[in-house]
């Protein structure tokens, strides 16, 4: 009786195995993968003879940056001459269609018709279509028809730039992957106790000194962006429909900007020396909001992550400062935290004369902010209560937190260079992609409007070792942003990953393997070795 148990229960799981293989043959090679789709019967097949034929001047700006990025992936230009005789693909832009930056994607053998409700929804689909030809064999298609749109608004990547630069290049071939994969905030993580990585005109030393060194060495040569590398930035990622915040950290992790201007410190600790901006000064809220005023112009987002967060490591020394007992008593602020929280409103009530919005990290709640103008992004997952907070008091929020979305975290077992938590957790491909179905919140005040993976570099000293930690876990970011939790499947992901891996090792990128790919060893250099 058993044994006849054993194997009826046998037969169910292998025919259930067979269910989701089948399931996952039916799905395109997109990621993240679409809202609803059906395969159809019929082959696409792409040529240099195909037609792109774009209805209007935004359509064909993206069929022109859509037959760039093809060619870069296949070696295939398609032609924009409308009096070819051929099979076509068309790019339209219907407003009152589908919901924000949705599409539809429509084949058949002769004629592909790409709809997006607004420009942004029409780039979407492109990358749909695009990453089909990308991943398909002799340039043959499977015909789908697709309807598609976004889980969040919000979709993002961070990239710490404080303690290791990595460059113009190495920037614009990541926000190219982004839109590959629709990611569409690129939060830019530009000054920190290290390093100070942006040209200020107004106060040049905060780059030309403040931007000497890094977290390995910091005697290195001055490293940072001028304001027009930064603006070709900003326009290379805008024509890919992809919002870069600048985060111009504050008050704390601000030692890079004191090396520069010493005058506006507020002291620190012998672990983070000089780590403040000194409170009790207006000439600190004046040389802040100066720099401010430079960064707002070049980055027309109307968003300035100001950070916020971990400002108690260097705070104590505050209560030394000249004027500072003056302050206290003056606005009733009892605590240096409460100083704190002054601190970040008076900075923000300076964003907000300029009609830009502030982001903060989760600590920032405590300085109760206004609702319609700042975004939380809650990071510490050990502290639960912050996310609730945030959300009762109604403010929009980004989920990031250290377990499982810090990319510095490893993903291997294997993996012996790198972060983990504290009980030897880690941040592995599976437990990026489950993410965030297990974790519960209550929305009914504030809103949950995305998710954003960070990539922090104290143990990214190159760029092999930052694609070893992004890739393929980005991909897994993709699909957690867009697609409901209810059409999410592991296997069936991984099934369709396989072929994006190919495109990583056509690029060249240093990929970490969890899915029986090529293996390639974790990067540690000797430089590395000697972090803490």
């Amino acid at each position: 009786m058993e044994s006849h148990k054993n194997l009826i229960k046998g037969s169910l799981i292998a025919f259930f195995l067979i269910l989701s293989a089948i399931a996952a043959a039916q799905q395109p090679e997109i990621i993240p993968l679409p809202t609803n789709f059906v395969k159809l019967p019929e082959k696409f097949q792409v040529s240099e003879a195909t037609r792109l034929l774009p209805e209007g001047e935004q359509a064909q700006q993206i069929a022109i940056t859509f037959n760039n990025e093809l060619f870069l992936f296949s070696g295939l230009a398609l032609n924009l001459d409308a009096k070819m005789e051929s099979n076509e693909i068309r790019f339209i832009i219907k407003p009152d269609l589908l919901v924000s930056e949705g599409y539809t994607l429509m084949m058949s053998n002769k004629t592909i018709i790409i709809t997006g409700n607004s420009a942004h929804g029409l780039f979407n689909g492109a990358q749909s279509l695009l990453q089909l030809i990308a991943k398909s064999k002799g340039l043959s298609l499977n015909c789908w028809n697709i309807h598609d749109h976004p889980l969040y608004s919000w979709r993002g990547l961070m990239i710490d730039e404080s303690r290791h630069f990595f460059g113009k290049v190495y920037i614009k071939s990541l926000i190219d992957w982004m839109a590959f994969y629709k990611i569409n905030r690129f939060h830019w993580h530009l000054t920190d106790e290290p390093g100070w990585r942006i040209e200020i005109k107004h106060y040049h030393k905060l780059a030309q000194i403040g931007g000497i060194g890094n977290f390995s060495d910091s005697t290195t040569k001055t490293a940072y962006y001028m304001q027009e590398e930064i603006n070709e930035i900003v326009s290379y990622a805008r024509d890919r429909f992809i919002q870069v915040i600048p985060e111009i950290d504050m008050p704390g992790h601000a030692s890079a900007a004191n090396r520069a201007y010493p005058e506006y410190s507020g002291g620190g600790t012998q672990e983070h020396p000089e780590f403040t901006f000194n409170p009790a000064k207006d000439q600190t809220y004046t040389y802040l909001s100066t720099i401010l005023h430079e960064v707002n112009m070049m980055f027309p987002g109307k968003l300035i992550h100001i950070g916020g967060d971990e400002v108690s490591y260097g705070r104590e020394e505050w209560k030394n400062l000249t004027g500072i007992k003056t302050l206290m008593d003056h606005n009733r602020l009892p605590t240096l935290n409460e100083v704190e929280n002054y601190f970040t409103r008076r900075i923000s009530d300076s964003l907000k004369s300029w009609g830009t919005n502030v982001g903060v990290w989760d600590e920032a709640v405590a300085a109760h902010l206004p609702i319609d103008q700042a975004t939380i992004f809650w990071w510490r997952q050990d502290h639960p209560e912050q996310l609730k907070t945030a959300l009762d008091a109604g403010y929009q929020v980004v989920l990031c937190p250290r377990l499982p979305m810090y990319f510095d975290f490893v993903q291997l077992k294997t993996d012996h260079y790198g972060r983990k938590w504290d009980d030897g957790e880690y941040n592995s491909l599976d437990k990026v992609y489950d993410f965030p179905q297990s974790l519960s919140f209550d929305q009914s005040k504030g809103k949950i409007i995305g998710i954003q993976a960070n990539l922090w570099t104290e143990t990214v000293g190159s760029t092999q070792r930052a694609d070893y930690l992004l890739f393929p876990r980005l991909a897994a970011l993709a699909e957690d942003a867009w697609t409901s939790g209810k059409q999410k499947n592991y296997k069936a992901f991984t099934n369709r990953l396989k072929l994006d891996v190919l495109l990583y090792q056509r690029a060249n990128i240093y990929y970490c393997a969890p899915i029986g790919q090529i293996y390639h060893p974790e990067p540690v250099t000797p430089d590395e070795l000697t972090m803490p």
